[in-house]
């Protein structure tokens, strides 16, 4: 069964069966406005800068992962050449990683755009079901935005932007992929996150 393209980031619920579950701590990171997490990958390595001023519940909630090596080991499960590329759900060996932290709710009326390089929180049908998958925007891309308070307008939450390592970006989003586990989108050899954390910044003096 084909995904349509404004489907193409709803989280995969149903894939449950057979999962891991991790629990989450409740602690979160420091309190700067404009955190960045670096993720290391089998391709590279990128820096995500991120917005708590525009999405704090959102940032919230990925910086608490990453604390929680939440990412650590996981793929690129879905590679949509010239669209997106996305993470945060399934191991190399196609085992969904889940979390019992809760959905968080939309921020995408938030001003923030689909562009280039900027960072989305992927969900399913309900608005409020995102969690812990998220996306980099692998060109402009303003069908994702907010437009209005309705079924078919809410979009996808912006909550960051990738600093460093674009060129890595380009490289995950232009590698062949196929068919596998309902997808047409998998990478054909996958493409790892071999470890998630929050960059620290020095001291101001």
């Amino acid at each position: 069964m084909s995904i349509p393209r404004s489907l193409a980031l709803v989280a995969a619920a149903l894939l449950a069966a057979g999962c891991a579950k991790r629990e989450v701590p409740a602690a979160a990171a420091a309190s700067d406005s404009l955190p960045r997490i670096v993720l290391e990958t089998s391709l590279g390595r990128m820096v995500l800068e991120l917005d708590r001023l525009k999405a704090p519940h959102t940032v919230e909630n990925i910086l608490r992962h990453v604390q929680a090596k939440f990412y650590d080991g996981l793929v690129w499960h879905r590679v949509e050449h010239n669209f997106v590329i996305q993470t945060g759900m399934m191991t190399p060996d196609f085992m969904v990683r889940t979390s019992s932290v809760p959905p968080v709710a939309i921020e995408s009326k938030n001003g923030l755009s689909n562009v280039k390089y900027s960072v989305g929180l992927a969900r399913g049908n309900d608005r409020n079901s995102g969690t812990v998958q998220f996306y980099i925007n692998l060109k402009d891309n303003p069908s994702l935005d907010f437009k209005t308070e309705t079924a078919q307008g809410w979009g996808y939450t912006v909550f960051g932007k990738v600093v460093e390592g674009q060129a890595v970006v380009d490289r995950i989003g232009q590698v062949p992929v196929g068919r596998s586990h309902g997808d047409d989108n998998v990478p054909l050899q996958p493409v790892i996150v071999t470890r998630a954390f929050v960059q620290q910044k020095p001291p101001v003096e």
